[in-house]
């Protein structure tokens, strides 16, 4: 949705700012195919824009003289939709950012001021992962409060569900707000547990924006501190590993969200990696174990050992089956598969 539309409001300003508008030219500005503008035309004339088709070897598209497009009456959730296209499109080539950034501007001027002030929040503050194709927007409103907190440095009392849904109740003073991977999380120290957590928006049930101000510490860059507190925050299962392999096969199976890597000796050819991973279940890491081929100690916990012992023996019940029979006829795999 963001996309489209921030390129139809794009289509719209190329046609204010110009008599006529070839549609090869519309086409080459947006990014996109000669159908797709036709579309996006079409989307403006239903919404009452009059938008003419000129036919002949210079024809086009125009608006009907004398048009001028009035303000844009937008909800928070759209408005934050049609930012966050035209973000996306600013990354996308220099000729579209070029545009997207003059669509933007004139977007800002055009909404209410409540809303303008809000957007303005968000832009100020949020870090935005523009090379992710989507990012979902779990509620606008949510979204805007935080930033809103975080440029103002406002504590916040949060209402909040983990990923086993126990909820809970935090006093947070908000340094960030990351839109990574499609998501968005927000940074801050949470005052009753004295640490630094990362919460993610669309957990969260309410936020009230509370008295007083406080000072944001000094700190890193907020992406990578993102990728650090997802990683090391606190699960069901602490899963500590070593690894013989280089950092780049490991994070081939295990990202940076995943699992914190800190290199050990002894420094050979085949290097071995401390790999810490918090985990809600631990199903999962028998298989990637597995995937990664390569020689891997399990430290803790016991739990992963006997899950790993009983995949190991799963597998080798399957390498060593016979041909199997149904009410007595046997069945065989392959080109003539089936039942004979």
């Amino acid at each position: 949705m963001s996309d489209s539309t921030a390129r139809i409001f794009a289509l719209l300003d190329l046609l204010q700012s110009s008599d006529v508008r070839t549609v090869g030219e519309l086409a080459d500005r947006l990014g996109v195919d000669e159908r797709t503008v036709r579309r996006y035309v079409q989307k403006l004339v239903d919404l009452d824009i009059p938008v003419e088709s000129l036919r002949g070897r210079y024809g086009g598209y125009r608006l009907a003289r004398g048009f001028r497009m009035p303000p844009v009456m937008l909800s928070d959730d759209e408005a934050v939709a049609v930012v966050l296209g035209l973000i996306h499109a600013q990354a996308s080539s220099a000729a579209a950012g070029l545009e997207a950034q003059t669509a933007l501007a004139k977007l800002r001027r055009s909404l209410p001021a409540e809303t303008a002030r809000r957007v303005d929040a968000l832009l100020a503050t949020a870090t935005f992962d523009t090379g992710h194709p989507q990012i979902e927007i779990p509620d606008a409103g949510m979204v805007l409060t935080v930033a809103e907190a975080i440029h103002l440095r406002q504590p916040l009392d949060l209402r909040y569900h983990d990923a086993r849904g126990v909820p809970s109740r935090r006093a947070i003073q908000p340094y960030d707000l990351v839109a990574r991977a499609g998501r968005w999380y927000l940074i801050g120290f949470d005052v009753d547990r004295g640490a630094e957590r990362v919460f993610r928006v669309d957990r969260i049930d309410t936020a009230r924006a509370l008295s007083g101000t406080f000072t944001p510490p000094e700190r890193s860059a907020a992406e990578a501190r993102l990728v650090d507190g997802i990683a090391t925050a606190e699960r069901r299962w602490r899963v500590v590993l070593r690894i013989r392999a280089s950092q780049e096969h490991i994070r081939s199976q295990l990202p940076e969200t995943i699992a914190v890597l800190t290199p050990i000796g002894p420094v050979g050819a085949t290097p071995w990696h401390r790999a810490e991973i918090q985990a809600e279940r631990l199903d999962w890491l028998p298989g990637v174990i597995l995937a990664l081929d390569c020689e891997v100690i399990v430290d803790e916990p016991e739990r992963l050992r006997q899950a790993i012992r009983a995949s190991a023996a799963r597998l080798l019940r399957t390498a060593a089956a016979t041909t199997p029979t149904i009410d007595g006829v046997e069945t065989r795999s392959g080109p003539a598969g089936g039942i004979r």
